[in-house]
């Protein structure tokens, strides 16, 4: 931990900088910019706290004059790890207040099995739910109850039976279900209600919902085997649903149905949750499991799978852990069903759900309909985006600086490459028509997601683009970034040997070095 006063400074300077912007419509924050301590009233509030080392997810008690800290973790921050101080918090502030604005009025679909809640992890979770909720997401939330209902097997010496993977679900058991569920139940709405009190949100009222918003219908009998009282989703109640969000609630949902004639049987959260953000048409459908996400035969987690990737590993015949493959089925077919985006994450890691979803890089597995990543033609419209990717390595003396005028005026010139939405890359290209050459400049990619070969997608598309101008060479002027060059192909080389136009702007102050390859 850092000492108090860096902690107390850099916990203020967050809630009077930034915090206050995110929920000044449903938070009493005091009104002046950088207000004493003591004028704060009683709250507490959980944030990422920059030092010099690394930064510290702290839980702040602000009471009066006084603040208490209680280090929660320091493991998998929501704010890298380069960031640090004020400047530090401002530039993560901002990065993440793009999905602030895109998330607003989405609807998410949250799953997490009973294990949370018996393993007493849940109040922190609430803390991020009501977040989401303040922030303008409507939230589905879909709990299981399996480690409950064994419990109440067990205490009542009933065997636990199932079949194919299915629970059987005899009239006893039905009965233990109904009593897990609706202790598990009672206790989340429990500790919502207490996480809605001790939060910065106190004010927010955010009320949770529930209902008999899931039909159901039984499963039948599968090998011979009747499976009684365990069923699937047959019918989702998407009005009332939508109606209870449209009124600021959060919707809690059980893994319990009710059939037309009065019958209820017991469901799965993942066929709950699954179905429920199909019918919804939900943005976001996430599954919170003991693993990380998808990891691939090596062991590396996959971070981003398209449908088709996530079949193909699937069928692949690799080992996949228990949630994830039970998840990962779950997910290719809600995309397939039009929900925008699947997300795996741990829920043993505090802030996975922030992390994942604030964050480019995220925490666990995404699975989309499609590739998220875009190589395009840059418009006017991306400037802002390319200049906020330029400026570090202009300020670092890597790039020429470029004003916002001339980088209008060229922007014909230049690609981006687009992650989810997002510019993370760009290059442009200069061509020398009459020389046959062309200078690859410009070429950038956010520092987060190096190491994935977008370098090399600009370099190649930029290639490609100089070959159908019929150029016969690419020149680059680098200071710094010559070994990444020389192992692509590029051959060091004089000044003389730039295309006249650029020998006479040559910069020798600067002294970059020259590089050139041939591409034909």
């Amino acid at each position: 931990m850092p000492s108090a006063t860096v902690a107390e400074e850099n916990a203020w300077t967050a809630l009077a900088s930034g915090v206050t912007q995110a929920f000044a419509a449903t938070t009493p924050w005091p009104k002046s910019t950088s207000p004493s301590i003591s004028r704060a009233s009683h709250f507490i509030v959980r944030c990422v706290i920059p030092t010099s080392s690394c930064p510290q997810v702290v839980q702040f008690t602000i009471n009066d004059a006084t603040i208490q800290s209680n280090h929660l973790s320091t493991e998998n921050p929501i704010m890298p790890a380069s960031s640090t101080g004020r400047s530090g918090f401002v530039n993560w502030f901002r990065s993440v207040a793009p999905y602030i604005n895109a998330f607003r009025g989405k609807t998410f679909v949250v799953a997490f099995g009973g294990e949370v809640v018996a393993d007493g992890k849940f109040v922190e979770l609430t803390h991020d739910f009501n977040l989401l909720a303040a922030l303008g997401i409507r939230l589905v939330l879909v709990h299981g109850a399996r480690p409950q209902i064994e419990q109440h097997l067990s205490k009542s010496n009933i065997g636990d039976h199932y079949h194919h993977n299915i629970r059987l679900t005899d009239a006893a058991t039905m009965q233990c279900v109904k009593e897990a569920v609706g202790r598990v139940r009672f206790e989340i709405e429990a500790l919502l209600s207490m996480g809605l009190a001790n939060s910065p949100m106190a004010n927010a009222d955010i009320r949770v919902a529930g209902g008999n918003f899931i039909t159901a219908q039984p499963i039948g009998v599968i090998n011979g085997v009747d499976l009684q009282h365990t069923g699937r989703v047959r019918k989702v109640d998407v009005a009332a649903i939508r109606d209870r969000m449209e009124f600021g609630e959060v919707v809690l949902l059980s893994p319990i149905g009710y059939s037309p004639t009065g019958e209820v049987f017991n469901l799965t959260l993942e066929d709950v949750a699954t179905r429920v953000a199909v019918e919804l048409d939900a943005d976001k459908l996430v599954f919170m499991m003991d693993t990380d996400g998808v990891f691939d035969a090596t062991g590396v987690l996959l971070r981003d799978l398209t449908v088709g990737q996530a079949s193909a590993v699937l069928s692949s015949g690799q080992p996949l852990t228990d949630d994830a493959a039970l998840f990962l089925p779950c997910a290719v077919r809600a995309c397939e069903a039009g929900v925008a985006r699947t997300h795996l994450i741990s829920r043993h890691t505090d802030g996975a759900l922030l992390q994942e979803l604030f964050t480019d890089e995220g925490i666990g597995t995404m699975v989309v309909e499609t590739t998220l990543n875009t190589l395009r033609d840059a418009t006017i419209e991306d400037v802002g985006g390319i200049l906020q990717l330029l400026q570090p390595l202009e300020e670092d003396g890597i790039l020429v600086r470029r004003s916002r005028e001339l980088l209008e005026r060229e922007i014909e010139k230049f690609v981006v490459l687009e992650h989810d939405h997002r510019i993370i890359g760009c290059a442009a290209l200069y061509p020398f028509t009459d020389e046959q050459a062309g200078e690859l400049a410009c070429l950038a990619v956010q520092p987060s997601c190096r190491r994935h070969g977008y370098g090399d997608a600009l370099l190649k598309h930029i290639t490609s683009e100089a070959l159908a101008l019929g150029l016969r060479r690419l020149v680059v002027l680098t200071t710094r970034t010559a070994h990444w060059f020389i192992e692509r192909g590029f051959k060091e080389a004089e000044v003389s040997q730039l295309p006249a136009q650029k020998k006479e702007l040559y910069n020798y102050q600067r002294r970059s070095k020259v590089f050139v390859k041939n591409i034909r």
